[in-house]
């Protein structure tokens, strides 16, 4: 693995045609932001012949055309696909973005794939979040290998960096973390650091120099000699701690030599089954120079050490209505079902859709059924409506950079793109048209960052509602809410990134101009005790008047209530056909507020006394008396503003908890427990204002170093303290809300 001779077969620009599974390979490439993911698939491109060496591939058009947005914001938004070959396989590349809010991207790359190649700076470590996805990706047993980058810059180390992977990743067994290499270092340069010119092959104790720009191998010298020594014999310990054949172990305690291409054929076992991860090193190559550093090493492992999609099982699938389905293989001829994990437009190609085939073989202009939105025991996802047609496939093409080039078919395992299919969004199911089938969504943490967006002009309201249904259905961690309280328009999402990102593709893609507001939490009004109101509207105008006066009780009720009506009239002061006007002009005026202009809730308003005219009393008269009743009731009573708190759950790792209490208390946050949870986190619940939360997803990530995830729920309404009532009330009486 990565110790053979190597030689490509891809054809540069040809979009080759795959026939069998086993012949593919979907890795997800996993890291920080600045970690050098991008950079490495240029590199593996170039090495693998996909690009020559200006970058560009064979029928026109660059690897590093991205979006727009991108290269503004100089760095990945969104899941790239960079098919490659190599030794025959073809090697789908699924580049994330590093950055936290573009989890979805991320999630999107590790259902479309196989398995991951985490990616770690050896200038700048290891990052929580990246932590965090590793232990996603070991609890579904995912194969996972370490490169490891930025070996040029001046304070790298690949040994303290592996061993920092190793106490990170390795969790309890670090011997399943080990390095296949160990880097070669060249002469040392005037501000003393020695540039890594090479590999050392610590299984066939081969020296891999690329210090020429090209990868000769050779003997090692003497003085590499100890230090293959010490390293190779805990690999091979590790290798085989592994190994299904559970007598080699005692075997190589015994004495006995273990043939090279034994320990090669376990460890590509070991990492496929996901249970032993190698560490390899890369670095792009140099000007003029065909390979990389490192760069056919990490073809090879992920050719011979990753597992083919039909080593790996098929999400659960169901019929739309939930009932489940016999478990499917990944067989080209089976029934077909795909899954959308990526849906984007263009300007003149129109809506796009990867899809990841993992049953039968998708074909231009087939009939599909598409089904939407989740299991129907589980309803739809919040801000979309579940969908069941049927559509005609689009052509289908590999992307490359900017470009497309067009596929035949997508067999089973494979990665394609699907134009025109107009109704299908992210997490969509593709079937048969005559069998449709549902694949378990993938999960996806909830968007708790809260964007009020309004249209900039009169032009753009048009456009506003369609803008935003079409960037919802590409994205499924943004969430779309048009409040009835507040009556805003609220974006929910990932993070300020993201929001950035979403804002400028709605202005960008869909012409539609939106200006971010003050995000506003839905308040509420109660009364602090008893209080009495008379109602009198009488009016004379010629003709018909208006007559109706109505007297009232309030008195606070429990929270959550709502608003009571009781009709307690003796001797009908009121008529009885009058009674229900006077309680719908109470709940009209409680719909309105009675203070500061927020709707009244847990109040019970009981009806005791009233008088009406033979001729001048009507519906109207008394809804207007209901009204004034308990404007009245209002006015002579203290009125309590109510504001939303939400459970809240935060998890964190355990040296954060102490910051994390402290800010929830700045919050005004009342913390109702904490309890330990696996891997060395702890679990605070606390009871927080809604107003203070508004910015905690991105608070929190700063202050957990993007190691802490919280939940919120609406819990109730409570009372708001008086020093923030009195700024509410200013707010309200200035007409800022």
């Amino acid at each position: 693995m990565g110790d053979r001779t190597n030689t490509h077969t891809g054809a540069a620009g040809r979009a080759s045609v795959v026939d069998r599974p086993d012949s593919l390979r979907n890795v997800v490439l996993v890291g920080h932001s600045g970690a050098g993911k991008t950079t490495l698939v240029d590199a593996l491109a170039l090495a693998s012949g996909a690009v020559n060496r200006t970058g560009r591939v064979e029928d026109g058009g660059s690897l590093s055309d991205y979006d727009e947005i991108e290269h503004r914001q100089q760095r990945s938004v969104q899941l790239s696909l960079v098919p490659l070959e190599w030794n025959g396989i073809r090697i789908n590349l699924l580049d994330t973005p590093g950055h936290a809010d573009f989890v979805g991207e991320l999630r999107a790359g590790l259902r479309a794939a196989d398995a991951a190649l985490f990616v770690v700076s050896a200038a700048d470590g290891v990052a929580g979040s990246t932590r965090l996805v590793w232990e996603e990706c070991a609890a579904v047993g995912m194969p996972r290998a370490l490169v490891v980058t930025h070996l040029e810059a001046a304070r790298a180390d690949f040994d303290e960096m592996t061993e920092v992977c190793r106490r990170v990743f390795g969790g309890d067994d670090p011997d399943a973390v080990l390095p296949l290499y160990l880097p070669l270092h060249g002469e040392e340069r005037s501000d003393g650091h020695a540039p890594v010119a090479g590999l050392i092959g610590l299984l066939t104790q081969r020296i891999f120099d690329y210090s020429s720009g090209e990868r000769v191998e050779r003997a090692p010298d003497p003085e590499h000699l100890p230090l293959i020594a010490d390293a190779r014999a805990r690999l091979i310990e590790g290798i085989i701690a592994e190994s299904e054949d559970e007598t080699l172990m005692d075997r190589y305690l015994g004495g006995e030599e273990v043939r090279t291409e034994t320990l090669v054929e376990d460890l590509e076992k070991a990492v496929a089954r996901g249970v032993f991860h190698p560490v390899l090193a890369a670095a792009p190559a140099a000007e003029g120079a065909r390979q990389g550093l490192g760069t056919v090493e990490l073809l090879e492992l992920v050719t011979s050490g990753f597992p083919s999609p039909t080593e790996r099982e098929i999400p659960p699938v169901t019929t739309p209505d939930g009932r489940p389905c016999p478990p499917l293989a990944c067989d080209p001829d089976g029934p077909l079902v795909a899954e959308v994990v990526k849906t984007s437009s263009d300007p003149y190609a129109g809506r796009m859709s990867l899809v990841r085939v993992f049953s039968g073989t998708l074909r231009p202009d087939a009939a599909a059924h598409v089904s939407g939105h989740g299991p129907a025991d589980r309803g739809p996802a919040p801000g979309r409506e579940p969908h069941d047609v049927d559509e005609r496939v689009g052509a289908l093409t590999s992307p490359f950079g900017r470009r497309q080039r067009h596929l035949p078919k997508a067999v089973a395992g494979d990665l394609a793109c699907v134009a025109r299919l107009s109704r299908a969004e992210t997490g969509d199911t593709l079937s048969d048209k005559d069998t449709p089938l549902l694949v378990e969504p993938w999960v996806l943490p909830d968007p708790l960052l809260p964007v009020a967006v309004e249209a900039h002009g009169r032009s753009d309201e048009d456009r506003l509602s369609q803008g935003l249904a079409r960037l919802v259905a590409e994205d499924p961690t943004l969430r779309l809410e048009r409040n009835p309280d507040t009556h805003q328009v609220v974006l929910w999402c990932m993070g300020e990134a993201h929001r950035d990102v979403a804002l400028e593709r709605l202005r960008t893609r869909y012409g539609v101009r939106v200006d971010a507001v003050p995000h506003r939490v839905a308040l509420r009004e109660t009364f602090a005790g008893p209080a009495t109101g008379r109602g009198r509207h009488v009016k004379q105008s010629g003709g018909h008047g208006q007559y109706a006066v109505c007297e009232i009780t309030v008195e606070p009720l429990p929270t959550g209530s709502g608003v009571e009506f009781v009709d307690a009239v003796v001797g009908g002061a009121v008529p009885r056909q009058f009674v229900p006007s006077v309680e719908k002009g109470v709940r009209a005026q409680a719909a309105r507020g009675v203070a500061a202009g927020y709707p009244l809730v847990d109040v019970r308003v009981t009806l005791v006394d009233g008088k009406a005219h033979s001729v001048d009393s009507s519906d109207a008269a008394f809804q207007t008396a209901g009204a004034l009743a308990l404007r009245e009731a209002a006015a002579g009573a203290r009125i309590l503003l109510l504001e939303p708190v939400a459970e809240v759950r935060v998890t964190v790792s355990d040296e954060y908890v102490g910051a994390v209490l402290s800010d929830l208390s700045g919050r005004r946050g009342r913390v109702v427990g904490t309890e330990q949870v696996p891997g060395g986190s702890t679990l605070v619940r606390a009871e927080v204002p809604e107003a203070e939360i508004g910015r905690y997803a991105v608070d929190l990530r700063s202050l957990s170093h993007g190691t802490g995830r919280f939940t919120r729920a609406h819990l109730r309404h409570e009372p708001v303290p008086r020093q923030v009532e009195t700024r509410i009330r200013e707010r309200a009486g200035a007409g800022v809300a």
